[in-house]
């Protein structure tokens, strides 16, 4: 069952918050979606943004200022929680960047992980199910975007399922979750030592094993990140991006760090990039 836990006016349309019990995470989820006034009249396309880590549904809506835009442009856009909230697994919110706050969008299959850290399945299925239901979206007209461990969860889950996601953007992404401290960290505890099981979530070794049937990818990177060389490595994704024939825009922003006044000051430009590959699908 879905409920609503508020709704705002905001740009003509409705800001909302939602919750519902998960089969996925075996819990109660939490999205925001906001919903343009022109989805009254007729089915609108919609994004799915994925936050980074430690954040929930509410700072893509208060930080970044993309109601305006997606108002204008007659899009929804759905902003899920960044992991399950209620297992209570033992630790779970002591250890740095895994857990709470931190599901990396993959689904565990470490115990006690693997009891509900199912944030790939919930993502990339449950949830789309879930929206189409209730909200009047055009589930053939579907982007999907986000920042940091978000970023990373966006590319993978749109390079796993180019059917259904037909563009995706990131913001200074992970791209190589199996080659940097965070995911090697990360994957450890969720899928267990067996390196080989971290390809499956890995963005730059998936760009070889999966065909992508949507348009180009659109990558925005601050230089003045101070995640750029440690974790993020955009140059492991543009390489392979390279070999596989795959087209990659890597937008270069001279000046800018890895927080939301950067995000702020680049999602018109996005919404933007993915109303005009959505509107080419009908």
């Amino acid at each position: 069952m879905l409920t609503i836990l508020s709704e705002s006016k905001c740009f003509g349309g409705m800001q909302k918050i939602c919750s519902h019990l998960s089969t996925e995470t075996k819990c109660k989820m939490r999205f925001a979606v906001f919903i343009p006034s022109q989805a009254a009249v007729a089915p609108v396309p919609v994004v799915y943004w994925l936050s980074g880590l430690s954040c929930t549904e509410e700072n893509f809506i208060i930080k970044a200022g993309a109601q305006r835009v997606a108002a204008e442009l007659g899009m929804v856009i759905v902003a899920p929680d960044t992991s399950p909230r209620g297992l209570n697994i033992k630790g779970e919110s002591d250890i740095e960047n895994v857990g709470l706050g931190a599901g990396f969008y993959v689904d565990a299959t470490e115990a006690p992980w693997s009891q509900g850290y199912r944030m790939y399945s919930y993502v990339a299925k449950e949830l789309p199910a879930l929206i189409g239901t209730h909200f009047p979206v055009d589930i053939k007209r579907t982007a999907i975007m986000g920042h940091s461990m978000g970023g990373h969860g966006a590319l993978m889950i749109a390079l796993k399922n180019s059917d259904y996601f037909r563009s995706v953007s990131a913001f200074a992404p992970i791209c190589a979750l199996s080659r940097c401290p965070w995911g090697e960290k990360a994957l450890t505890y969720y899928l267990g030592a067996d390196q080989r099981k971290w390809q499956n979530y890995d963005v730059a070794a998936l760009i070889h094993k999966h065909i992508w049937r949507g348009s180009e990818l659109l990558i925005t990177q601050g230089s003045r990140d101070p995640f750029l060389d440690t974790q993020l490595k955009p140059a492991l994704l543009q390489a392979a991006c390279e070999q596989a024939g795959v087209a990659l825009r890597l937008d270069w922003q001279e000046g800018y760090d890895h927080g939301y006044f950067f995000i702020a000051s680049f999602i018109e430009e996005h919404l933007r990039f993915h109303a005009r590959n959505l509107n080419e699908i009908r």
